[in-house]
């Protein structure tokens, strides 16, 4: 059964929480809304949450790695990444099961030691192999089934920080974290 983020943590999911060292991340509809916007000129404009991106920078200064795995290509995307220090960015990726294994291969992790946090259906295949499977509240019924752990925030608007905020409280590394701000 889906675990909700505003629940007490539950002895599965922490052991889940304890091993991971990578989260990877879908974009549309989990780093945003889903909404794409393309000005008269054709420059693709997307939404990011401070929130989400804040909790990336507390991922990163307890030491783990944060990637990207999205199915399309966008500039926006690429210049986000670099402002979050994101330097493993898969982009243009629709079938994702074997960029997803590549990547856990360069990063020299095993699938228990990701989490990813996907929304839609293309997210399935990688949500089935790591650790940890999380989506936003607002995901796919197939994909909200499926995950051990559903965000309250809906995708770009703050799911991503519930996400690292679960596990990072599980590790024991949150309040130390909040506590150097």
């Amino acid at each position: 059964m889906p675990q909700s983020s505003s629940e007490p943590i539950s002895a599965e999911l922490s052991e889940r929480c304890a091993a991971i060292e990578v989260l990877v991340l879908d974009v549309d509809g989990v780093l945003t809304d889903g909404t794409i916007t393309i000005d008269e000129r054709g420059v693709e404009i997307k939404h990011f949450n401070v929130r989400d991106g804040a909790a990336i920078g507390f991922w990163r200064r307890a030491g783990k790695r944060p990637a990207i795995l999205s199915g399309r290509t966008s500039a926006a995307v690429d210049r986000r990444a670099a402002e979050l220090g994101i330097t493993e960015v898969v982009q243009g990726a629709f079938r994702k099961a074997e960029p997803f294994r590549e990547l856990l291969q360069r990063l020299k992790v095993e699938p228990h030691q990701v989490c990813y946090v996907g929304d839609d259906i293309a997210d399935l295949p990688p949500l089935r192999l790591a650790g940890l499977a999380a989506c936003p509240g607002d995901a796919a019924p197939e994909v909200l089934s499926f995950c051990q752990l559903v965000t309250r925030s809906p995708g770009g608007r703050g799911a991503v920080r519930e996400v690292v905020e679960v596990i990072l409280k599980a590790q024991g590394l949150w309040e130390g974290l909040v506590r150097e701000e």
